[in-house]
């Protein structure tokens, strides 16, 4: 499945890298936050809960304001895979697609434990954060695609007829596999999202959106990344609904002024296509990353995943300092998601040092197990 570039990482670019992967992940965490509170509300509810412009700033949701679901939660298991698959990687044992379905096990526990369980010594660092115990409206694709040990397939995919926007949303941490090709991106989201999400149009809609992180986080801008990714998906049987989903986001820049009726208009029925436009449009005419964010949630379908998509795309453009301080501030899990960020892009970058020919560091190996 893919295999990194003989890139040398300079210093300079180590750090662009690095803000990219926290602008990533703090990006779909924040836009989370902002939606989860208005997830279930047509536009005119949302007004009435929030006022005239709807919703413009974190509210609360279980029990405190910039709670995340279980569209971040995933998300950071997806990270924790893909570290995982490289470290394993040494062993000869190179499967991407199952070391992330091992991962999304993993989040499974969580959404039926109480809390950690200490006798999993292979489970790592992440599945023994406390506060990922929780369950934040877990969709039932997502339970019933993780609710055994049975990986779902693009030949036998899970829940065959599930297009909704699940699985697109923990797809951004595939784009920044940035030694990857292409391609190869787009396929491992594929297969990944054929675990709890298998129509073709959700699938292809997880493709696209990884690779379109990708190229932003390799330095395009939105406009030719979304090209890219049309380029790509042209050659898939079935990518018609995903492009046409795409070239309708890019027409409706030239629209006039953004709108919630142009936003809710994208998102048609709320499946993966129609928030995978939602949030391209909103990145490409978003002002800053808190004016797109606020009209990609602002609409009758889901908020979080249209704020998460959104985010996600933001971030891997602007990098975290494009975030609004005080929304991050008050973010559920920062410091787990700082922490994740950082030891994704240190394996990318200096995967090596970390474990290799000439020893391991215990340490890592502590935290990213070779077992499970």
């Amino acid at each position: 499945m893919g295999t990194t570039s003989g890139a040398v990482w300079g210093r300079a670019e180590q750090q662009d890298f690095r803000s990219r992967v926290r602008g990533t992940l703090l990006g779909v965490a924040v836009g989370d936050a902002l939606g989860a509170p208005v997830d279930a509300l047509d536009l005119a509810a949302i007004r009435e809960a929030h006022g005239a412009e709807g919703i413009v700033d974190l509210a609360p949701a279980y029990g405190r304001r910039g709670a995340v679901t279980h569209l971040t939660q995933l998300t950071l298991f997806s990270v924790d895979g893909l570290v995982r698959a490289q470290v394993r990687r040494d062993t000869g044992a190179w499967h991407p697609p199952t070391d992330l379905h091992r991962a999304y096990l993993r989040w499974a526990a969580t959404q039926r434990d109480w809390g950690p369980d200490e006798r999993r010594k292979d489970d790592g660092w992440l599945a023994r954060e406390e506060w990922l115990y929780a369950r934040r409206h877990p969709t039932r694709a997502l339970l019933l695609g993780f609710g055994d040990e049975t990986m779902g397939t693009l030949e036998a995919p899970k829940n065959p007829g599930e297009a909704g926007p699940e699985a697109v949303v923990r797809s951004a941490p595939f784009g920044l596999l940035v030694g990857w090709e292409p391609q190869l991106v787009v396929q491992l989201a594929v297969e990944c999202a054929a675990q709890t999400h298998g129509h073709p149009t959700a699938c292809l809609a997880a493709g696209a959106y990884a690779v379109i992180v990708h190229a932003l986080a390799r330095g395009d801008d939105l406009d030719g990344a979304v090209q890219k990714a049309l380029a790509l998906l042209a050659v898939r049987p079935g990518h018609q609904p995903v492009s046409d989903a795409l070239q309708h986001a890019l027409g409706a820049v030239r629209q006039g002024l953004p709108d919630p009726s142009r936003v809710e208009e994208l998102a048609g029925t709320g499946t993966a296509e129609g928030l995978l436009a939602v949030a391209v449009y909103c990145a490409l005419v978003g002002e800053d990353m808190r004016h797109g964010l606020c009209l990609a949630v602002n609409q009758g379908g889901p908020s979080g995943a249209a704020g998460a998509l959104t985010g996600g795309l933001l971030g891997a453009l602007h990098g975290e300092t494009a975030l609004p301080p005080a929304w991050l501030a008050e973010l559920e899990g920062r410091p787990t998601l700082l922490v994740l960020a950082d030891d994704f892009a240190m394996e990318m970058t200096q995967g090596p040092a970390l474990h290799g020919p000439a020893g391991s560091c215990p340490g890592w190996l502590a935290r990213y197990p070779r077992g499970a």
